[in-house]
């Protein structure tokens, strides 16, 4: 079942792995085994779209793309048992065919639903909560590979621990999740000055049921997008152009370093042209949208009302000091819920995101911005860059202690614990 692979690497390539092992197990009998006797420490893998280490480790890379699909349906309650391992995309595709769609989405829906659950992704809308608020049940084998469920009448505890486990309680295998009845809804997308939506930030983020927006670096101007649910007749989508918008602004950025007042004229004067849409689609063709060009991403977590503030500051920081950035910032909102490790835990959220592309070390910009983020009580999204250790995460997260106590109960010989893990969550190796 293991191979040596000569190396692994996440999406972006900015993580790299060397594992003795990587494995694709069949079924949980197998997994099981790979879990009791592969070479340790054992991470899991879905489609690398994180940016922080979570999978790197030179033990055993086990993959868990084998445990997909649709297993049942309860049309009724409008729930789900799906494969840890099926893709967000397939995922959405399979739930509309049964009448049933996922609440929000994310922007990217490549990941593995399992890896999405476990490190909080989600999309945004201030009364939408991650993708995690949906668990009703869990399957997970743990760090002896026994299999074990847990559902949320019976063990809520057992749920709100691992929510957002980050492969560190176990391997996810299956999972009941609450959704919605398939629906349509009316997206839209304008251009704004960023002083006016920074000053009518409150009521830009909550008038609709899903908003967002993105400041391109040097415009002045925002890119606003909405989403309401409706019950008018589809429309044509128009095509989306994104990657070949960042590739322009790449361009502008290698041109025009030397002028930088023509840069922000150019770059103004064309998105404030950009045209508005507005279009009605069946959900899951409107939440996300292609992501070729590749970059490396940090993105804080921050009480809703610091929001507007931390943004400020981060545009500021930017255009004096990083002229090289040329990827937008996504601003998101995101409701609170219970689960003890997620970074939206008891308060309303204001995310951000912040991105460089691949072609250049990221680290210079997201270490000047990071204490942006921090002065201003932000938790960093867990697969996404940051520097934090259990040290600072631990003061975030009132449920902390509670959390390590129950991964000590599902993994008490560190199956699991690579040594990123080891300094993220405290645990000794």
């Amino acid at each position: 079942m293991g191979e040596a692979i000569s190396q692994w690497s996440n999406w972006s390539g900015y993580v790299t792995a060397t594992p003795q092992a990587f494995a694709e197990p069949q079924s949980l009998d197998e997994l099981s085994g790979a879990i009791r006797n592969a070479p340790g420490p054992v991470r899991f893998v879905g489609t690398g779209h994180s940016f922080t280490p979570l999978v790197k480790n030179d033990g055993t890379i086990l993959s868990l793309d084998r445990f997909e699909g649709l297993r049942s349906h309860d049309p009724e309650k409008l729930t789900a048992r799906v494969g840890a391992g099926t893709k967000i995309g397939a995922l959405a595709k399979l739930l509309h065919g049964v009448g049933q769609g996922l609440p929000n989405m994310g922007d990217i829906d490549k990941q593995a639903f399992g890896g999405a659950l476990g490190t909080a992704t989600h999309g945004s809308g201030i009364t939408l909560g991650a993708y995690h608020t949906q668990l009703e049940a869990m399957q997970i084998v743990d760090g002896r590979g026994a299999v074990k469920e847990f559902d949320r009448a019976k063990s809520p505890d057992m749920i709100e621990a691992m929510g957002a486990s980050l492969g560190a309680f176990g391997a996810v295998t299956e999972v009941t999740i609450r959704n919605v009845a398939s629906y349509r809804m009316r997206h839209r997308r304008w251009t704004a000055p960023i002083a006016d939506v920074l000053a009518q930030f409150e009521s830009t983020m909550t008038a609709h049921r899903s908003a967002e927006f993105y400041y391109v670096p040097f415009s002045g101007q925002a890119l606003l997008i909405a989403s309401d649910i409706t019950e008018a007749p589809a429309t044509v989508r128009p095509p989306t152009e994104d990657d070949d918008a960042v590739t322009t602004l790449r361009k502008l950025r290698d041109y025009l370093s030397w002028l930088p007042w023509l840069r922000r004229r150019l770059i103004g004067s064309a998105f404030a042209k950009v045209p508005a849409e507005d279009y009605i689609e069946e959900w899951l063709k409107v939440f996300t949208s292609e992501r070729n060009v590749k970059f490396n991403e940090m993105e804080y977590h921050l009480p809703f009302e610091e929001g507007a503030a931390a943004l400020s500051e981060i545009i500021a920081l930017l255009e004096t000091r990083f002229p090289e950035v040329y990827f937008p910032m996504e601003v998101r909102v995101v409701a609170p819920d219970n689960v003890w490790l997620s970074p939206f835990y008891k308060r309303p959220t204001c995310s951000i995101a912040i991105h460089h592309g691949v072609e250049r070390d990221p680290m210079a910009f997201f270490n000047a911005a990071e204490p942006i983020f921090r002065r201003r009580g932000g938790r960093p999204h867990w697969g996404k860059m940051h520097s934090l250790t259990s040290r600072e995460l631990s003061a975030l997260y009132p449920r902390w202690n509670d959390a390590m106590a129950v991964r000590r109960e599902m993994d008490p010989d560190n199956r699991f614990v690579s040594p990123y893990i080891a300094r993220l969550l405290g645990v000794a190796a």
